[in-house]
């Protein structure tokens, strides 16, 4: 028993660090050039989301380690959230989603319980010179 869950331990599974979100047209995403700049709409000092499997567990700052770009934690979810976000799961024990988007954003509401929507923005991409 002890041995598999020291095997589970070592398993590896995908972190994912989502600066923002937004949704686009076809035709303005067919017009992405190099050297384009999408403007995201969310503010430059707000937290980043941090995924396990692609399930929000928690969010944190971004920091500089050496040349390096890392994440420092401000707020992780319950244990049993990131169980099932390892599991593959998006629910906790209650059948809440694990972490949602507006509890990661430390905001409430915004849509029925348990939805999150992405941030849509509005302002279009531009050229960079």
């Amino acid at each position: 028993m002890k041995s598999d869950i020291r095997s589970i331990l070592k398993l590896e599974v995908p972190l994912i660090v989502r600066i923002a979100e937004r949704a686009m047209h076809v035709d303005e995403v067919v017009q992405w050039v190099p050297g384009m700049i999408i403007e995201m709409g969310k503010n430059a000092d707000e937290e980043l989301e941090l995924l396990v499997n692609n399930v929000p567990v928690g969010c944190g700052s971004a920091v500089k380690i050496t040349e390096n770009f890392g994440i420092r934690i401000s707020y992780v979810g319950d244990l049993r959230a990131r169980i099932d976000a390892i599991s593959g799961r998006a629910t906790s024990s209650e059948g809440e989603p694990a972490v949602g988007a507006s509890e990661v954003d430390g905001k409430a509401g915004g849509g029925a319980e348990g939805e999150s929507a992405p941030p849509r923005a509005s302002a279009s991409a531009s050229r960079a010179h």
